[in-house]
């Protein structure tokens, strides 16, 4: 077992836990559906729903993986021998592949928008661009650029393929000389990185109305649709039910608190997602843009924005284009190298194969899918799967049932088919004060009933949107 590697700190564990966290989601997703329902009062959902939901969903699938220090289908094989529960393994070995795929053509066009803000290649048509905003056509030219680019054949597959190379020689490495030694130094400079882009987007004439929309509680827009995503924001954040939180969990020390480490895992994640939508939403409603989600604003607003900066102070836009798209990068590796560790993991556990062997393998299937799925913006985007391109269609397989499924089969494992003992024992172990004692009994009430009700719930509302 020892040859696995071990984190070196409970510190190091958690900054790749709070790395692999940290996504793309939180700077595109989570300031505007904040915004979008009710700011403050949105915020107080999901921070709920994190303490009470996905907590509890993170200590079940990290105190399986810490206990058994084996990868999602060796602590299955052994805490259920014999059962149909190492299915549960198997799904969570395949789903953070199928993610890794797309995510690394995403992660490909941070890539190749990191290249663009290092050569100042924003502001192309900016005298253009500047005009139409009055007319409510901000950022056309930054669109258009952005939609030829994706729908090209040749220069997103070298951007994925890049991309996914980076990955490859992080993990290469081992656990702690590839991932700890890589995540205990990004995640810091991440933080670092969008709070300098926060100081200086709120400084900006204008960015008042971006504060105002993130922080107002306004209840009046807390409908039942936006607790319903808070909760699903709050869940998809923390990437539970991909394996990946139980992978890097193996790796813990005996010693280290999973608990804490689960609580400040949580923490980092709303934080960073607080302060990147400082960072963006002052920046959009400064340059008069409504605001929106998803790729568009960072690969379509975003540049708009450094265009008109450029116009003012070139130097500065240069500077500040860079630190976002240097912070884009590293928040998707963050999370792409844990998703591409559950199956190294699987193979170096399972089939006794070498770490190279390994990631060779997993890369290539990888690298293969995303091709299609990068594709599937220009010459495939006729293909269809179930009326989905091939890109969104491995998104939604994944976010939207396999996740879900994950998670909802780990909480039931932990809460109904494992030992309570072991999940005591990470807790409130023997002399434990009263305090803990009841606090583990909150934890396992919420883990065998309240979690599972609300993962059917956001089960069914995927269904339904």
């Amino acid at each position: 077992m020892d040859n696995r590697g071990t984190f070196g700190s409970r510190f190091t564990a958690t900054m790749a836990m709070a790395g692999s966290a940290i996504g793309l989601g939180n700077i595109w997703r989570f300031p505007y559906i904040a915004g979008k329902y009710g700011g403050g009062a949105f915020i107080i959902v999901y921070l709920l729903s994190a303490v009470f939901i996905c907590v509890p969903i993170f200590l079940s699938e990290s105190i399986i993986g810490k206990s058994t220090r084996l990868g999602t289908f060796g602590a299955m094989r052994t805490l259920a021998p014999g059962s149909r529960w190492k299915w549960l393994g198997l799904i969570t070995v395949i789903t953070p592949l199928i993610i890794l795929s797309y995510y690394s053509v995403v992660g490909g066009w941070s890539v190749e928008y990191l290249f663009k803000a290092v050569a100042q290649a924003f502001g192309t048509g900016a005298a253009g661009a500047a005009a139409e905003s009055v007319a409510g056509a901000a950022g056309a030219a930054e669109r258009a650029e952005f939609a030829s680019f994706i729908s090209s054949t040749w220069k997103p597959i070298i951007a994925h393929s890049i991309f996914l190379l980076a990955n490859a020689l992080v993990v290469l490495g081992g656990v702690k000389k590839g991932i700890e030694k890589f995540t205990k130094i990004t995640t810091p400079v991440l933080f670092v990185l969008i709070v300098v882009i926060m100081f200086y987007a709120i400084s900006l004439p204008g960015a008042q109305a971006g504060i105002n929309y993130l922080v107002d509680a306004d209840f009046s827009k807390l409908t039942a649709e936006g607790v319903l995503s808070a909760m699903g924001q709050a869940f998809f954040s923390l990437s539970l039910g991909v394996g990946t939180i139980l992978t890097y969990a193996s790796y813990m020390r005996k010693e280290d608190n999973i608990l804490a480490t689960g609580c400040f895992t949580a923490g980092f994640d709303l934080i960073f997602a607080m302060i990147a939508g400082f960072a963006i939403m002052p920046a959009v409603f400064a340059a008069g843009i409504e605001p929106g989600a998803g790729p568009g604003l960072i690969f379509e607003t975003l540049p708009y924005i450094f265009t008109v900066m450029g116009e003012q102070s070139p130097v500065l836009s240069g500077c500040v284009s860079i630190l976002f798209f240097l912070t884009i990068l590293f928040a998707a590796l963050t999370s792409s190298i844990s998703m591409l560790e559950v199956g190294v993991s699987y193979l170096v556990d399972e089939k006794n194969w070498s770490r190279g062997k390994a990631i060779l393998i997993v890369c290539t299937g990888c690298w293969l899918l995303g091709i299609l799925c990068s594709l599937s913006f220009g010459p495939l985007s006729g293909v269809n799967i179930m009326g989905n391109s091939i890109f969104d269609f491995c998104d939604k397989l994944a976010s939207n049932f396999l996740m879900v499924l994950g998670s909802l089969l780990f909480v039931l494992f932990a809460g109904w088919k494992m030992k309570k003992s072991i999940l005591a024992d990470e807790i409130a172990p023997d002399g434990s004060s009263s305090v803990k004692i009841a606090l583990f009994k909150i934890l396992y009430f919420l883990i065998r009933y309240v979690a599972p009700l609300a993962i059917i719930v956001i089960f069914i509302t995927n269904l339904l949107m």
